[in-house]
């Protein structure tokens, strides 16, 4: 159902992430670290013929976001469900986090320091931190 991420010169198409909150499964155990790939023509293609999301066009991100999912802790399969059952300021992220790798092709966004007015580079896809957080 998803494409194989292929990494090549110079193209980089699978980005991990740690998620601001983390997904709680059914046994309580929290999963913060994930990876997501880029999108194909066919995920944009298939997101707008799906039935849900032809109903309730809310559900495109969540469409594109289950199928651009690679992996989220030891959660297997990341479906719908998870996606569904995510906190709304994780699935917030995960929106955000396709777009910049769709559009810009990278997690990067620059920042200025409010204190002393520096600027410099952060990764919003987090740094691999700790699991639990």
């Amino acid at each position: 159902m998803t494409a194989p991420a292929v990494e090549g010169p110079g193209l980089r198409t699978e980005y991990p992430f740690t998620l601001p909150r983390g997904y709680v499964d059914e046994h309580g155990q929290v999963h913060r670290t994930g990876a997501m790939r880029l999108a194909t023509a066919k995920d944009e293609l298939t997101a707008h013929a799906d039935p849900q999301v032809r109903q309730n066009p809310a559900y495109l991100s969540v469409h594109l976001i289950c199928r651009t999912l690679t992996s989220l802790g030891t959660v297997a399969p990341v479906d719908r469900f998870v996606v569904e059952h995510l906190f709304a300021s994780d699935l917030a992220f995960l929106q955000d986090l396709y777009r910049r790798i769709n559009q810009h092709g990278h997690t990067e966004a620059d920042v200025t320091c409010p204190g002393c007015g520096h600027r410099f580079v952060v990764d919003i896809a987090g740094g691999g931190g700790p699991e639990g957080g």
